[in-house]
């Protein structure tokens, strides 16, 4: 099983020098950066030091994931933020549980004594929402369905058709943002009852670059997918059945 590390940065410049170096690179075949098109020097510094680089041609995560796709050479890819939220000491961890097999390990800022202090009263119930939703509509056993970290198996793209626009566009469109596909990701897995778990890891503050979220639109366009899935009766892939 090879696994590739999938760096996400936009303008980050402070906080790549002080994360990536604290990467253990053994742990994988592959590291790539995907960068938004940032313009403060991120993508110099991480071509400098040797990092596989990326810069993506759209705006929004989503099409990070998807531009970068033919890229990534892993058999399992793991999305990491190197802006502080993401802590590397859980990498090793959370490497260990892929390799036992699982389809997806996501790591819960919610999970035992794991701590997000990045969360505002806000982000803390949003997340708490959505998760309880996804758990509750969709047969999901996720204590943070949301976050970004976690790894899980390329092929999931197309098992879980997360490639098809179907789904992304008419919410988009709705309420005028771009969203990620990590909420319907979690709902798709928990839907086809794919080998998922968790691993607790502290969310810490921001080191350097500007905070992206759009609370209001991402929210009511994830609602929206939520509430669709209930409706969508199209086959998804289990890759165990």
């Amino acid at each position: 099983m090879k696994i590739t590390l999938c760096v996400l940065t936009l303008n980050e410049i402070d906080s790549v020098k002080v994360i990536m170096p604290q990467v253990d690179i053994s742990l994988f075949d592959q590291i790539l950066v995907i960068d938004g098109g940032s313009t403060d020097g991120t993508i110099n510094w991480c071509r400098q030091h040797g990092y596989e680089i990326y810069v993506q041609k759209k705006r929004g995560l989503r099409q990070a994931y998807l531009e970068a796709l033919p890229y990534i050479r892993g058999d399992v890819m793991i999305t990491f933020s190197p802006d502080g939220n993401s802590l590397s000491s859980v990498l090793p961890e959370l490497v260990n549980e892929l390799k036992k097999g699982f389809d997806m390990v996501i790591v819960s800022r919610y999970l035992g004594s794991a701590k997000s202090e990045d969360d505002s009263i806000v982000t803390r119930f949003g997340n708490w929402m959505f998760t309880t939703m996804i758990n509750l509509l969709h047969g999901g056993h996720y204590t943070d369905a949301m976050v970004i970290y976690r790894g899980y198996k390329k092929s999931l793209f197309h098992d879980l058709k997360l490639t098809d626009n179907k789904a992304f566009i008419i919410p988009e469109k709705l309420f005028c943002t771009r969203i990620s596909i990590e909420p319907l990701l979690s709902v798709r897995a928990a839907r086809a009852k794919l080998k998922v778990t968790e691993i607790p890891g502290d969310e810490p503050k921001r080191i350097g670059g500007k905070r992206k979220l759009q609370i209001i639109r991402w929210g009511l366009a994830f609602l929206y997918q939520i509430f669709f899935e209930l409706f969508n009766k199209k086959l998804i892939n289990n890759p165990h059945s």
